[in-house]
């Protein structure tokens, strides 16, 4: 026997999450909202709903990454199939680039639930940074290449946070991180946009195994863009033309023998 709380079809109707598809969930329900419902096996509120459209929002699209360059270029190769141009754009979602929310989500809980009862959020704080010092690890959701010193992404999420009622222990955590990582290298560090989504979905109630899920489903959305540009231009006008063709001739071939 097998058996799933997700979905069932019979000939006249669907059923999904204990919902009738077509009376229930169509038409009254945002996709972001699905997300929260299977991860979290309910409806989210109306202010859960907007916390979590806002934070997919936030990250679906960041111009030219490592991720939407693998689309265009798998896109260049293989037009007929778009599935494996997005999934090339999902498939580097590691430690460096989308991954660090996971991580980041990750290093608060685990701190929080290890923490001694009563321990302030600064306490807390200084023991995740001396834990990262020893190790010699990065620590995640801190810095980033062109947004320096301030990421607009982390405060317009604590922002919305704040107004909508989850700006909870995890992002109090993370800026009590953050503070202290400044005092201690004594100059201005990057809180990114990535951190800050980690901790603010850790605050709705995700954990951290969930939250690379949101994150490349929200990114997907993202991809769709960047395959319709490279459709609207023509192989011969891509990106991913301009850049074959760049590598071919900027590469210097240098046989072993």
């Amino acid at each position: 026997m097998y058996t799933t709380r997700i979905g069932h079809s019979t000939t006249d109707s669907i059923n999904i999450y204990g919902y009738d598809l077509c009376s229930e969930v169509i038409g009254h329900t945002s996709l972001a909202d699905l997300v929260f419902l299977g991860a979290r096996g309910r409806l989210p509120t109306v202010n859960e709903s907007h916390m979590l459209n806002a934070l997919m929002v936030g990250i679906a699209e960041h111009g030219f990454t490592p991720s939407s360059l693998a689309t265009r270029l798998t896109w260049l190769g293989a037009p007929e199939a778009t599935q494996a141009a997005v999934a090339a754009g999902l498939l580097g979602a590691g430690s460096v680039y989308l991954g660090a929310m996971e991580l980041t989500a990750r290093t608060l809980q685990e701190a929080l639930d290890s923490a001694p009862d009563g321990q302030s959020a600064e306490s807390t704080a200084s023991a995740i940074l001396d834990a990262y010092e020893k190790s010699g690890e990065k620590v995640p959701g801190f810095g980033h290449p062109t947004h320096r010193p301030r990421d607009p992404r982390t405060a317009r999420f604590f922002q919305l946070a704040e107004d909508w009622g989850f700006l909870g222990r995890h992002s109090l955590l993370l800026q009590a991180v953050h503070a202290e990582m400044e005092r201690r290298r004594g100059k201005p560090i990057t809180l990114n946009g990535a951190g800050a989504f980690g901790a603010v979905l850790a605050d709705l109630g995700f954990a951290w195994q969930q939250v690379r899920t949101v994150v490349v489903a929200a990114r997907a959305v993202g991809l769709v863009g960047h395959i319709a540009e490279e459709a609207a231009r023509g192989a011969a006008e891509s990106t991913a033309q301009a850049l074959f063709r760049h590598v071919e001739e900027h590469t210097d071939y240098q046989p072993q023998r």
